[in-house]
């Protein structure tokens, strides 16, 4: 008998229809068009607007449309996991809140944060349901609310981040596709570089620490480019050593979109062109855990059933990782 695997067998994403452009922020933080385009690759991120609107609203879309297109009953989800680092709240997990409003019933809930990696790693946890035997059809998350938590001062930061969010249908397999391995790793000792300072429990919420702005990203660029390149490199070369994958056998590496200048040199050292990565940083910037889905979303009509993919992420904690997986479906053709 054959390994019993886990698939994706459908995705979809969402992104708010708000999209705060480089002009826009230019009026609102010392920065110009060519800054950011020179520094990060991104022209426009789309932004969730409106009153008591969290992530799990996006999360809810997503998941929706994806039940819609795969013609999936909610009551057939075994599970739902969230990758985020803006849930709604504290708690109940976000992932409660999404399939309550997906009208999911019959599934359990958790929330994962990993940072950028979260998708991945969520993922890669999911999967191991589905290859237990013990669940059929689980769906992974990966959203956030990154404007949230993005200080609109510090240019440093704010014309990074996103907001989307996407979803994922995994179900078993015995052919030779889906999820065939992952590598995952951590360094607790990055955390000084990228964080939230305040707002958990080494740090309350205060008046001095709201009137600090620390309820906001905090990032170090220069040091978390400099492990990001390096290890989301290390783990994706790892994987194509171990499984044999040349340059030109790789149909697509799948990176997280955090700066364009990491993507290409990820690329590069991995031996690949350009043509065989997927790249939307420019119109989405980075949306954290949704930034994986969202390629594959839009990629997904040139995917072909057996395509050899890596995906591969790094984010605060540091976090890292990369999945090797052969893709499950032909892309349905518009």
């Amino acid at each position: 008998m054959n390994k019993l695997r886990a698939a994706i067998t459908g995705i979809h994403a969402f992104a708010p229809d708000y999209l705060l452009t480089n002009e826009e922020l230019a009026t609102m933080v010392d920065t110009t068009d060519e800054w950011i385009l020179t520094r990060t690759g991104i022209k426009t991120r789309h932004i969730l607007k409106g009153e008591g609107k969290g992530t799990s609203d996006m999360g809810a879309e997503a998941v929706k449309g994806l039940l819609q297109k795969t013609n999936t009953s909610p009551n057939e989800i075994d599970l739902v996991t969230c990758a985020t680092v803006t849930p709604d709240m504290q708690f109940p997990a976000t992932a409660n809140i999404i399939a309550d409003k997906a009208g999911i019933k019959n599934a359990f809930h958790f929330d994962m944060n990993a940072a950028c990696s979260g998708q991945i790693y969520a993922l890669t946890t999911a999967s191991m349901y589905i290859e237990s035997g013990k669940y059929k059809k689980v769906i992974v998350v990966g959203a956030d609310k990154m404007s949230s938590i993005v200080d609109y001062t510090d240019r440093a930061t704010c014309v990074i981040f996103g907001d989307a969010a996407g979803a994922m249908l995994l179900e078993p397999t015995t052919e030779d596709v889906g999820i065939i391995d992952s590598i995952h790793q951590s360094d607790g000792s990055g955390r000084i570089h990228l964080h939230h300072k305040a707002g958990g429990s080494l740090k309350p919420a205060s008046r001095e620490t709201v009137d600090a702005r620390e309820h906001y990203i905090y990032q170090e660029g220069q040091a978390v480019f400099k492990f990001a390149v390096s290890k989301m490199v290390d783990v994706s070369v790892e994987m194509m050593k171990k499984h044999n994958i040349e340059p030109e056998d790789l149909a697509w590496l799948v990176p997280h979109q955090a700066n364009l200048r990491i993507i290409e040199a990820t690329a590069r050292r991995m031996g690949i062109n350009r043509e065989q990565v997927m790249i939307n940083i420019e119109r989405y910037g980075n949306t954290t855990s949704a930034t994986i889905p969202l390629c594959l979303w839009e990629w997904e009509n040139q995917l072909k059933k057996g395509d050899k993919v890596i995906l591969a992420a790094f984010g605060g904690g540091f976090t890292w990782g990369s999945i090797y997986m052969k893709w499950a479906y032909d892309g349905k053709k518009e």
